[in-house]
């Protein structure tokens, strides 16, 4: 199999600088066939809350909570705005405060590191993992010092964090662990839910996330009461009755509209996981039987991990030239994500330099994310893998 092309062999479907790209095939992710298999209950949903006229929080979002609740394992789960709130909500919670440290990792997106520097604490990165994209266990006892109040794990693309030696290493120091979520609903860690193992777990319901609501969403699980009990206060600006300020909150109540949705669409999260995952096993099988296991770096999942692919994402060096001759054949791809955090202008005050992180570096010139949303089809993952092949014949 020969070297992939260069410059000068730019193929037919390859694109150049001044040419338009065809339209897409299919979309990266095709939310319209989602809503197609469920659209009745959806809308007698939304007709429910319309006919209530009970749009902030109350019994839809009591018991979509009950519901997450029950998902995760844990005895709480706590609506909010969005899945930059829970993570802003928790450090609230925990009062983390200026000058405060707390770990997390720069590959991911920019609500991670952004809520800890809201909040006025300092974030302190530690590289990942080049094979799970997740925290590199091996470094994050090194990042504890005296100032380090909070570890923030990531459960990037789906795939949980070494969880056991987050843990270990938070229970060491007596730390409280952040789970950031976000992108991990349902998925698990030595047979537990990702959510119920930290002091916190963070869940989206942005739409491209594999439980998506029709906006902004979030939940914080949680096992502890008195926690649980803070967060609702902060959530609605400190109060826990009406013009009666106990501490200073937010805003950040959720809607029952998006409560309503995310009702219907929960029963069938474990269906599209499935999905996910079958999907994300039929790419393996079709790129080792063209032999391009040997030239991507593909998905890893540890044996005791439940991957729920909210992304399928690819490594590949020469990832640029690739994404622009599948786009010239029409296909979609997307890169998560191809900035690290700590260079950044918003994290430069942290004085982080290139270098310091080299598998996220590496990472974010390298990663490619593939369609793999529960309803692609067979023939459309057909189509992915004989243009990548196409591109290294």
């Amino acid at each position: 199999m020969s070297h992939p092309m260069t410059t000068e062999q730019k193929p037919a479907a390859a694109m150049s600088g001044n040419e338009k790209p065809p339209a897409l095939l299919f979309p990266f992710l095709d939310l319209k066939a989602q809503h197609a298999t469920i659209r009745e209950e959806v809308l007698d949903a939304v007709n429910r809350v319309l006919e209530s006229q009970h749009f902030i929080l109350g019994a839809e979002v009591e018991a979509l909570e009950k519901e997450v609740a029950r998902l995760t394992d844990c005895e709480f789960a706590v609506g909010c705005a969005s899945g930059s709130d829970a993570l802003l909500l928790s450090l609230m919670a925990l009062e983390i405060d200026q000058d405060d440290e707390v770990i997390t990792v720069p590959f991911t997106f920019s609500a991670t590191g952004g809520m800890i520097a809201r909040q006025k604490a300092r974030p302190v990165f530690v590289d990942i993992d080049p094979r799970t994209y997740n925290l590199n266990t091996r470094a994050l006892e090194a990042a504890v010092t005296s100032r380090t109040r909070a570890l923030m794990p990531v459960h990037l693309f789906g795939l949980a964090a070494d969880m056991q030696e987050i843990m270990a290493v938070a229970g060491k120091h007596k730390l409280p662990v952040i789970e950031d979520a976000a992108q991990a609903i349902g998925a698990q860690y030595a047979a537990k839910p990702v959510g119920s193992m930290g002091s916190t777990g963070c869940f989206s319901f942005f739409p491209s996330k594999n439980l998506g609501g029709a906006g902004d969403g979030g939940m914080i699980t949680t096992r502890d009461k008195a926690l649980a009990d803070r967060l609702r206060i902060l959530r609605g600006h400190g109060t826990r009755t009406k013009y009666n300020c106990e501490m200073i909150g937010i805003n950040s109540r959720l809607d029952a509209l998006q409560a309503a949705i995310l009702r219907v669409k929960l029963k069938y999260l474990p269906n599209w996981a499935d999905a996910r995952r079958n999907n994300a096993d039929r790419y393996r099988a079709m790129f080792e039987d063209r032999g391009l296991d040997q030239i991507l770096g593909l998905p890893f999942c540890p044996d005791d991990c439940a991957h729920v692919y909210n992304q399928y994402t690819i490594r590949v060096p020469e990832r640029d030239e690739l994404r622009n001759y599948l786009r010239g054949a029409g296909l979609p791809t997307e890169v998560y994500y191809p900035y690290p955090l700590h260079l950044q202008p918003a994290f430069a005050y942290l004085g982080y330099r290139q270098g310091d992180f080299p598998e996220t570096e590496r990472a974010c010139r390298e990663v490619l994310s593939l369609p793999v949303f529960p309803e692609l089809t067979e023939a459309q993952q057909s189509k992915v893998v004989d243009t990548i092949a196409e591109f290294y014949a």
